[in-house]
């Protein structure tokens, strides 16, 4: 079971991605990750994306697909993944689809996490983070038991930029234009699947398993 996550930022594909990993016994594969392991590991590959990153470039999609095709080849990939953060673009869903074909293999489902922007831009902007340990909270959802005071280690809480309402509409628009027609692109080769975003976690959770059976 071959899948694919696409939505907004702040949509929750990364939150979803990790519980069909789990339930499926298949691994979620975040390019991030994936770049991060093989830069780390000083790999071939890591070092030719770590020479683009230098350069504050973005890595190829040529090279990405390399890269995701190489995790793909392990033992843990047999019964399948989850694909997080990738494709983001038609030409990188065209180059994926291409290698794939080569193997003769394929994406069984593209699942889309539908959110209206203006539920993401409050969503985002109410998250709050520890500097200190990390922690993660969100002032309606997760609130901290101490407004504005880390519950793990008592640091004062932030908004990251990422999290600010400008940062997020900024993201949204890009989003709309790069990353939206892959709906279009997978709608066409009958593999996309849409979710309601707007409920519950747990809620989008059973929609995503009565797709996937």
């Amino acid at each position: 079971m071959k899948i694919i996550m696409l939505g907004a930022p702040g949509a929750g594909k990364g939150t979803q991605a990790k519980m069909i990993a789990a339930q499926y016994g298949i691994p979620h594969i975040s390019t991030g990750d994936m770049f991060r392991a093989n830069i780390k590991n000083g790999t071939k590959l890591g070092e030719e994306a770590k020479s683009y990153m230098d350069q504050g470039l973005l890595v190829p999609d040529e090279l990405t697909v390399r890269i995701l095709l190489d995790r793909v080849a392990r033992d843990d990939c047999q019964n399948g993944y989850v694909l997080d953060g990738f494709p983001r673009t038609i030409p990188q869903a065209e180059v994926l689809d291409q290698a794939l074909t080569k193997q003769g293999d394929a994406i069984d489902f593209a699942i889309d996490i539908e959110v209206q922007d203006e539920a993401i831009v409050k969503r985002m902007s109410g998250r709050r983070a520890c500097p200190s340990c990390g922690a993660t909270y969100h002032i309606e959802h997760v609130p901290p038991k101490e407004e504005g005071v880390c519950d793990v280690c008592k640091s004062k809480l932030v908004l990251r930029d990422d999290d600010k309402p400008e940062t997020v509409e900024k993201r949204l628009r890009v989003y709309h234009e790069q990353t939206q027609p892959l709906i279009d692109y997978y709608a066409a080769r009958n593999i996309l699947q849409k979710v309601d975003g707007d409920v519950s976690t747990q809620e989008v959770f059973q929609a995503i398993l009565a797709i996937l059976g």
